[in-house]
């Protein structure tokens, strides 16, 4: 049986509208621009015109979509949702690229575009739905977020508490087309807005008027309140690079959080006077002073030499939960902390031996470690 064409026709344009659509919410929700691997992350600042608009400005971002999380009603609208009676959060959906910046950079250009201290709302936009949260979808991310917010509060750069929730991530509705990259459809009312709202004056106050020309990071400041020395810089190269310097152990352990052999690895048993390095990048690790001889097979250590150069977070790869230990700067796994350590600190951290470089003490200065001869004195 043949439809008349006055049928075909708007069933042919219902199609096309819902592929549109379809296409736009798979490009901002899956974008593949990268080709490789990406992660999401979900954040509440308040006005998400501004919010989108600081984080696209983040390299390794790879798109900010506008939205709503956090309430029960199914695809809100924004009038529903502003109106504060939805339980649902102004946010924005941040795809990001794991190998060009790491979640806790994504949540570090996040906070220093926000007020994190007010639970009632953000600057000019009072309510509920104008609060400051996180929607994690991971444990790691709820672990990372806890933690950073943690440093943050005893770093004290925002003059009050963070008050902001810690949320999992259950859906993320996509707010109304007009409200995508408003600031670059509409940029004069986006702008009078935004001076109007009162954000950057507040941001100003809290980091300087020099904020944007010449951005300090949270972590910067909480690595140089715990001494972290500046003298050498510190990240991560790309894959390519550290696939053509590491050996293959040392590509398995530090990339692929492999474990190496037990009483068969170079440092298990080195009594020599120095410190430790990151294979990788380089930063300070662990120091001969704090060795000692565990009866493991892996070199153990009491404590770490600054505990801004390394990360701890929870580790379920063997069914129980463990305290793994990363780098900070190269993200390269070294091992795992336990409590069953000597005195003063009775932890024991249990390094592979592949994931560190050893510098003796007399060439510490050759190196461009010299200011750590004083652990020696």
């Amino acid at each position: 049986m043949k439809l008349k064409l006055s049928l075909i026709l708007p069933l042919l344009a219902l199609v096309l509208i819902a592929a549109s659509f379809l296409g736009r919410a798979d490009s901002k929700m899956n974008n593949s621009k990268t080709g490789g691997k990406t992660e999401f992350a979900t954040l509440a600042g308040g006005c998400f015109w501004c919010t989108e608009s600081d984080l696209e400005k983040l390299p390794g971002v790879i798109d900010v979509v506008s939205g709503y999380s956090g309430g029960t009603l199914e695809n809100p609208q924004y009038k529903q949702v502003a109106s504060g009676k939805t339980q649902h959060i102004e946010v924005i959906q941040v795809t990001f690229d794991p190998e060009q910046v790491s979640y806790e950079q994504v949540l570090d250009q996040f906070f220093r575009h926000i007020d994190p201290t007010d639970d009632q709302g953000s600057f000019v936009d009072r309510g509920p739905q104008y609060r400051p949260a996180i929607f994690y979808h991971s444990d790691q991310q709820q672990e990372i977020a806890q933690n950073f917010m943690q440093e943050i509060d005893a770093l004290g750069v925002f003059k009050k508490p963070l008050k902001t929730e810690l949320r999992p991530f259950k859906e993320f509705w996509i707010a109304e087309d007009y409200h995508q990259d408003y600031y670059k459809r509409n940029s004069v009312r986006y702008k009078y807005y935004r001076y109007s709202s009162g954000r950057d004056a507040y941001l100003d106050e809290i980091f300087g008027e020099q904020r944007n020309t010449n951005p300090v990071t949270l972590r910067q400041m909480i690595d140089e309140s715990k001494g972290v020395t500046q003298s050498r810089s510190y990240s991560k190269p790309s894959d390519a690079e550290i696939r053509d310097r590491l050996t293959e152990l040392q590509y398995y352990v530090t990339q692929e959080d492999g474990t190496e052999r037990a009483f068969n690895n170079e440092y298990w048993d080195n009594k020599a006077e120095g410190i430790y390095v990151d294979i990788v990048s380089g930063e300070p690790l662990f120091s001969s002073t704090d060795k000692y001889r565990s009866g493991t097979g892996w070199p153990s250590f009491t404590k770490p030499i600054n505990d801004a150069f390394i990360v701890t977070q929870t580790d379920y790869k063997l069914l129980y939960p463990r305290t793994e230990v990363r780098s900070r700067f190269a993200d390269s796994h070294l091992g795992h902390v336990f409590k069953d350590g000597p005195k003063p600190t009775g932890l024991r951290y249990c390094m592979n031996s592949a994931a560190m470089r050893f510098i003796a003490k007399e060439d510490l200065k050759k190196e461009g470690y010299e200011e750590y001869l004083a652990l020696f004195n």
